[in-house]
């Protein structure tokens, strides 16, 4: 399965267990450096800033693969670390069978968009707390860029640091049959570090709070046709 649909240079998410985070876990980005058979696969190890993530040899975790084909999921256990050519590899090999994943809100999707956003207030907070979503309108926004999106939240990168937990109000827009809507959401700040090499810029991992389920789908269904897009403009 893995030589059938994962290939060298494939985006690969691994998911570590994490009780410090808001929700239990925490998501390393990485690619794929080889698939050596469908028992064996290397991944470049991990990095957060400018840090190496040294996942433990014998550690099981989860891992995602961005392939071709759509999203695919495998348990699998880290064999061994390694340097090679100034590369640094994690070797591994799966301890359960790939499976297409279908829950669609996790793809994310790189972008560039333009977003606002703003702590909440006292009566916003109230509301978000009774899963409700009420904004102020007229209070001073922080602009901030987008730079990637999914159903389930957005990264972004912004002059203004919020601290992990923090819940915000966030508005971007996207273009939806050709027209320009706007989307007010609830976030929650699950994730913030100073961009290496920027200094005064930080990246922010957000999760939405309160979302109805169609809004969900429409940027879900946005996520899919502009990627859509960029295939059909590699592809010539």
């Amino acid at each position: 399965m893995l030589t059938k649909y994962v290939d060298p240079g494939n985006k690969v998410d691994v998911v570590v267990k994490d009780r410090n985070e808001p929700d239990g876990k925490k998501t390393y980005e990485s690619r794929v450096y080889d698939v050596l058979s469908d028992e064996e696969f290397e991944i470049h190890m991990p990095m957060e800033k400018t840090k190496l993530i040294l996942l433990p040899v014998d550690g099981v975790f989860d891992f995602y693969f961005y392939t071709n084909n759509g999203l695919y999921q495998c348990l699998a256990r880290v064999k061994d670390r390694y340097k090679s050519g100034g590369t640094y590899i994690l070797l591994c090999e799966p301890t359960t069978n790939l499976r297409k994943y279908q829950r669609r809100e996790y793809y994310r999707f790189a972008c560039v968009l333009k977003m606002a956003s703003r702590k909440l207030q006292e009566e916003e907070l109230e509301a978000a707390q009774r899963n409700e979503q009420f904004y102020k309108q007229g209070l001073p926004m922080e602009g901030s860029v987008i730079v990637d999106i999914s159903g389930g939240g957005v990264r972004f990168v912004s002059r203004n640091r919020y601290d992990a937990g923090t819940l915000i109000y966030l508005t971007y827009q996207l273009n939806i049959a050709g027209k320009e809507k706007s989307y007010e959401i609830t976030g929650k700040i699950l994730e913030s570090y100073e961009v290496a090499g920027k200094p005064g810029q930080y990246e922010h991992r957000v999760k939405y709070l309160n979302m109805e389920n169609e809004v969900r789908e429409e940027i879900i269904r946005y996520i899919f046709e502009e990627e859509r897009k960029n295939r059909q403009r590699r592809n010539g």
